[in-house]
């Protein structure tokens, strides 16, 4: 699967994980709306969870890189099928432990987890000291996600882990 970005370029670029991304060639950054192209859109607004049953909707998997502070609906207006991550937790220094406040590496490791491409996942993590850490902290949230059928049985297992009210 590609692994495209919408980059906004409103973040801390010392930070940035999409930026590295693009250093060693693992992801496509885009400037633009009409530059990014068609695929699977990971947007926390969406009305559908991310699931296995998505695979063969795309062959891109697509995130936007952008502030949290700015991330509003209304930036997320690509072409593709919007799919939010279920609950997970961050593993990066700057949001470690929070639920839902994934970094753009992150997002999209999460999301080739859950679509079956652990490997790449694994690779997509190597240029992070924390990203080992993020696939150990959510081992098994992420295994069971990967195991659903489809959306709803995601949100099942997303609603498990709210109630609890425990981190994974």
């Amino acid at each position: 699967m590609e692994l495209a970005i919408r980059y906004e370029g409103d973040d801390d670029p010392k930070k940035c994980t999409a930026r590295r991304l693009a250093k060693f060639d693992l992801a496509t950054l885009h400037r633009s709306d009409r530059s990014t192209p068609y695929g699977i859109i990971l947007n926390p607004h969406a009305e559908r969870a991310l699931s296995p049953a998505d695979r063969d909707r795309a062959d891109q998997l697509v995130a936007l890189d952008c502030s949290w502070e700015t991330a509003e609906a209304a930036m997320f207006t690509l072409d593709g099928v919007p799919r939010a991550l279920p609950f997970l937790v961050a593993a990066n220094p700057v949001n470690y432990g929070k639920p839902f406040r994934l970094t753009t590496v992150e997002a999209l490791a999460a999301g080739l987890v859950i679509l079956g491409e652990h490997d790449h996942a694994d690779r997509l993590l190597e240029p992070f000291k924390w990203g080992e850490t993020f696939l150990e902290l959510n081992a098994e949230p992420l295994e069971r996600y990967a195991a659903c059928a489809d959306s709803g049985e995601v949100v099942a297992v997303q609603n498990e882990y709210l109630d609890a009210g425990a981190a994974p």
